[in-house]
């Protein structure tokens, strides 16, 4: 059997590894550039599915409908559809949800579930959060779905879409009603690698926060200053 992942997270990479080890039967493909994801590519290797973990590119219509395309979403869905699903659930102050496996299609994280696994992130800043996600992906979902022969079923309830986050509203104050957890949550929910982090404008210096710890209603963290 071929398997395509496709992905360009250091984490999801480390975790196909032990993958790998435990499916030796297997030949797993590994995709990192939006450039591999082409037709010709894949028809080589006719590959059985195609997973996607933290994949940010779009998925051609001509390889979703042609293979088994399973791509892997933070949030109870149909709710938290979109961009930014960590971030948009910590801000709302949800610190649990589920991580669904999906069929991709035309409708953006509207596919059909194959399955839900939950998952809790009330403390970890984003970066480890992302990393725990990684490994229920590799080390419980993936397997259950190549050794088990699931049919998807599709999304019930009411839909509700998240807007991808932009830079400019990791700033702190952009926050409402502020208090010292709300403004814990912020900073550790964009505290991960390649996101713009939690910050503070005054004039031409930029404050920027990270490693946040809350304990005894006071936050500890580390702050980097400089001249935008």
């Amino acid at each position: 059997m071929n398997v395509i992942i496709a992905t360009h997270k250091e984490h999801d990479i480390q975790n196909l590894y032990l993958l790998k080890q435990n499916f030796q039967n297997i030949t797993f493909h590994l995709i990192t550039q939006k450039s591999q994801l082409n037709i010709d590519f894949i028809e080589k290797i006719n590959p059985k599915y195609i997973f996607f973990s933290h994949w940010s590119f779009f998925i051609p219509k001509n390889i979703y409908n042609n293979y088994e395309c399973i791509v892997f979403h933070l949030g109870n869905l149909p709710f938290g559809r979109g961009g930014s699903p960590l971030q948009n659930l910590i801000i709302r102050g949800i610190y649990e949800s589920k991580i669904c496996a999906l069929k991709v299609n035309e409708i953006l994280d509207g596919g059909d579930i194959y399955l839900r696994y939950k998952v809790k992130f009330s403390k970890l800043k984003a970066q480890a959060i992302y990393e725990k996600i990684s490994k229920i992906i590799y080390t419980k979902m993936i397997p259950i779905i190549l050794t088990s022969n699931i049919c998807p079923k599709k999304q019930k309830g009411k839909v509700v879409i998240f807007k991808r986050r932009t830079p400019q509203e990791s700033d702190i104050n952009t926050l409402k009603n502020i208090d010292i957890t709300k403004i814990y949550d912020f900073i550790r929910m964009l505290d991960a690698k390649d996101y713009p982090k939690a910050f503070l404008q005054i004039q031409n210096i930029k404050i920027e926060f990270s490693n946040a710890k809350l304990k005894n209603n006071t936050i500890q963290a580390k702050v980097e200053i400089y001249e935008k």
